[in-house]
């Protein structure tokens, strides 16, 4: 990586809050990476080597079930940090949906750092806990949620996620993106059927919700009835 200070997401990585000489002295043990759509960058079950932090695209996070079938868990963002630091091996396997860069570092020199640097252990623990909150959201959402709720959630965490752009914390949410998930995948995520997916997606559209130009473009048009129909019907006070 060599020069920390010229990366785009160096105030909203794991590695924010380290000082100019920490953040020089992480910079020359990483590398940047590029990676390709389809690409796998950590294997399931397989050793723990390497962790990064992602600079640019959008990876999944998925698991195998004992049938051979692959459930995503999750989804990585620019300035998500992937991999398992102080760990051997990898529960889950992590692979891009669209072309990405990361920020690679060995797995054993990366946690020799973080024993050395507590800020960064710091960051580490309070990302992790943030990890953990989204998965109870995620396990609300597909306990309780019903298939308009989930669609309609999983497009505002994607209009907000991927207008997390440069190096400022501040999120300013896209009215317009790019869908890095297929209709499959999205069904993958939600738990519903691609044919549950594509109806819904067309329901949003006829009633004005949102525009579809091509199967991966979506453009927000009513940001206001997307988040009332994400947080469902209101509770009744009787």
């Amino acid at each position: 990586m060599k020069d920390c200070s010229q990366c785009v997401v160096r105030n909203r990585a794991i590695c924010a809050g380290l000082e100019p000489d920490e953040l020089d002295a992480l910079g020359q043990l990483g590398r940047k990476q590029r990676v390709t759509k389809g690409q796998t960058v950590v294997w399931e079950g397989d050793d723990s080597v390497v962790v990064a932090n992602v600079i640019e695209g959008v990876l999944k996070v998925s698991m195998s079930i004992s049938d051979g079938r692959e459930q995503i868990v999750g989804l990585v963002f620019a300035s998500d940090f992937i991999g398992r630091p102080f760990g051997q091996q990898s529960p889950y396997s992590v692979t891009a949906l669209t072309d990405a860069e990361l920020c690679i570092f060995s797995r054993s020199t990366f946690d020799g750092f973080a024993r050395q640097h507590p800020e960064l252990e710091h960051k580490l623990l309070r990302r992790t806990l943030t990890e953990l909150d989204r998965a109870h959201e995620w396990m609300l959402l597909l306990g309780k949620k019903t298939a308009t709720e989930r669609i309609a959630t999983l497009l505002l965490e994607m209009s907000a996620r991927l207008g997390e752009t440069g190096c400022s914390a501040d999120k300013s949410a896209l009215d317009r993106f790019e869908l890095p998930l297929d209709r499959q995948q999205m069904g993958d995520v939600l738990g519903l059927t691609i044919e549950t997916v594509s109806r819904q997606l067309s329901l949003l559209k006829a009633d004005g919700v949102i525009n579809l130009p091509d199967r991966r473009t979506v453009a927000i048009q009513d940001r206001a009835r997307l988040q009332d129909l994400s947080a469902g019907p209101p509770t009744s006070t009787k």
